[in-house]
């Protein structure tokens, strides 16, 4: 009988991309000024990850790289558009020290 790791090593990839994301979208969007350079940079890791998932022969490493490419995807989206909402609608804490956090003298 062969042991197949695919679903143990999917399932660490996923929990820990997941894990992974959630935390470092909080942090960058809390103490980045222009949140433009993460989301070019999670988008360009992302597509280097599809590309190692199509390139790779390993069946495990393949499932592991799609779904990181995924995630961070993902990522880019929650820093560019769905992190700042959730701010400015007061559902995660913002960061008064951030200057887009700043309140507005009105």
């Amino acid at each position: 009988m062969e042991i197949n790791i695919v679903g143990l090593a999917t399932a660490a990839a996923t929990f820990l991309g997941v894990w992974l994301g959630h935390v470092s979208v909080r942090k960058i969007e809390r103490e980045t000024v222009h949140l433009w350079k993460p989301t070019v940079s999670a988008l360009v890791l992302s597509a280097g990850f599809a590309a190692a998932s199509f390139l790779t022969s390993s069946m495990p490493l393949s499932a592991i790289c799609g779904i990181l490419s995924v995630t961070l995807f993902w990522d880019a989206l929650e820093i560019a558009v769905r992190q700042p909402k959730r701010i400015k609608h007061g559902h995660a804490p913002a960061n008064p020290k951030n200057p887009r956090h700043a309140k507005n003298p009105c």
